[in-house]
C-alpha cells in the first residue's frame, strides 16, 4: 500500500508530515513510501535522507501521488482560491487523505473531499482522552509554539530576562504575562522561567490554577462564580459581565508587563480579543506582545498575520505558524503522530490498512468517507 508525502505549498508552512525516521518504520510496517522532491527541505531533512531510509523521491506531485492509496500532509490541499495549484483534483479518488484539515476554517473542502470519494482525517479533532494522546498534533504543535514564542520575545525585548548582579548595579528580571494556560501556554511558563522571568498567567479556566503554579506562575484570578472549563480541557466562551471584569484585570496587570504571549483559542470560533489598543497604549515602550491566535483573528487588536507592527512603542508579533519557526523538531513530531495513527489503523499480521469504524478515535477525526460527510457540525465554521 502506497503512501505519498508532499511538499507542503500553504505560505509560512515549512514543516513535513513524514520524515526519514518515520519513513523507515512506516515501511516495516509495510507500506511504501514516495515522497515529493524537496518536501523536507525547509526542515532540513534532505531527498537523500529520505531515499537512504527507503523512500522514492518523485519530482512533481503527480508523480508522486500515483498509485498512491494514503496522502500525508501538514495543512490542506491547496485550491485556486488560495492562489496555487488545486490539490484536491490531484488526489487520487477514494484515496486515504490525513493531515490538519482544518474543518472549522477550510469547510468548502469538505464537499471536494466527497466528490473525488476521499477519507478525510483531521487530526486537529483527536479527542482529549489517553488513547489518542500519542496522535494530538494540538499538544504536540502547541508545545513547540509556547517554548518559540518565548525565545522570539526574549529577541524582541530591549533587555535581559534574568535578574543580573552586577558591580553597576543590579539589572530587575523581565515580567511576563501569559494569556491562556493550555499546552503553549504552560510551555511558554516553563521556558520563561528558565530564562529566569517572574511570570504571571490568566486563564479564564480555574482548573489551571493549579497547574501554573506548580510551574512557578503566579495565577492572575477574576473575582467570579462562572467557570470557563469546557469539555475536553477546553475553554468556553465567556459572558459579557465576565469579559468585563476580565478585560479590567489585564489591564490592571499588563501595563506592568514586559512581555506578554497570548494563546487563547475556541475551537470553531474567532479567537477572543483580549487586548485592546487602549491596552497596548498602557504598556511602557519596548514591551512586546506575541500573538499565537493571531491566524484566528488574534487576541490582541492590530496584531497582523505574518508581519510585526509596532504600536505605541511596542511590538506586536503577529508570526504565522509559530512551530514552523522550529520546523526540523516539529515535524519530528508531527510525523510521530501521524505514524501513531496508521499504526493504530494497521493489520499486524496481513499488514493491510484495517480501520476500526467503531473507534472513537476513528469517529473523531473522520471528515469524509465514500462520498459522505461522517459529521456535519465539523463542517461548521
Amino acid at each position: 500500500m502506497q503512501i505519498a508525502v508532499l511538499k507542503e505549498k500553504r505560505p509560512y508552512e515549512t514543516r513535513v508530515a513524514a520524515t526519514p525516521e518515520t519513513v523507515k518504520k512506516l515501511i516495516a510496517l509495510g507500506f511504501s513510501v514516495t515522497v515529493e522532491k524537496g518536501a523536507g527541505d525547509s526542515s532540513q531533512y534532505p531527498d537523500s535522507q529520505y531515499e537512504a531510509a527507503g523512500a522514492k523521491v518523485a519530482a512533481t506531485p503527480e508523480k508522486t501521488l500515483d498509485k498512491a492509496k494514503i496522502v500525508l500532509k501538514v495543512l490542506p490541499p491547496m485550491t485556486k482560491k488560495d492562489g496555487g495549484e488545486d490539490e484536491v483534483k490531484l488526489l487520487p479518488e477514494g484515496t486515504l487523505l490525513i493531515g490538519m484539515l482544518q474543518p472549522y476554517v477550510k469547510a468548502e473542502l469538505i464537499e471536494e473531499y466527497n466528490k473525488r470519494k476521499i477519507t478525510a482525517f483531521s487530526l486537529e479533532l483527536a479527542p482529549r482522552i489517553t488513547r489518542a494522546q500519542a496522535i494530538d498534533v494540538l499538544s504536540s504543535q502547541s508545545n513547540l509554539a509556547g517554548y518559540r514564542a518565548v525565545i522570539e520575545a526574549a529577541n524582541a525585548l530591549h533587555r535581559a530576562f534574568p535578574m543580573m548582579m552586577t558591580a553597576a548595579g543590579t539589572i530587575a528580571p523581565a515580567r511576563v504575562l501569559i494569556l491562556g494556560a493550555g499546552v503553549a501556554g504552560l510551555q511558554a511558563i516553563a521556558t520563561a522561567k528558565r530564562l529566569g522571568a517572574i511570570v504571571s498567567v490568566f486563564d479564564v479556566r480555574a482548573a489551571a490554577k493549579e497547574q501554573v503554579e506548580s510551574l512557578g506562575g503566579t495565577f492572575v484570578e477574576v473575582e467570579s462564580e462562572e467557570s470557563g472549563d469546557a469539555a475536553g480541557g477546553y475553554a468556553k466562551e465567556m459572558s459579557k459581565d465576565y469579559k468585563e471584569r476580565q478585560a479590567a484585570k489585564i489591564k490592571e496587570v499588563i501595563g506592568k508587563s514586559d512581555v506578554v504571549i497570548t494563546t487563547a483559542l475556541i475551537p470553531g470560533k474567532p479567537a477572543p480579543r483580549l487586548i485592546t489598543a487602549d491596552m497596548v497604549k498602557g504598556m511602557r515602550p519596548g514591551s512586546v506582545i506575541v500573538d499565537l491566535a493571531v491566524e484566528s483573528g488574534g487576541n490582541c487588536e492590530g496584531s497582523v498575520v505574518g508581519e510585526v507592527v509596532e504600536k505605541d512603542g511596542v511590538k506586536i508579533l503577529g508570526y504565522a505558524n509559530m512551530p514552523g519557526r522550529i520546523p526540523t523538531d516539529a515535524s519530528a513530531v508531527y510525523a510521530r503522530n501521524l505514524l501513531n495513527l496508521l499504526t493504530l489503523c494497521m493489520d499486524k499480521d496481513s499488514k493491510t490498512l484495517k480501520i476500526n469504524w467503531d473507534d472513537e478515535i476513528i469517529q473523531a477525526i473522520a471528515l469524509t468517507h465514500e462520498g459522505k460527510t461522517q459529521n456535519e457540525k465539523k463542517g461548521a465554521v
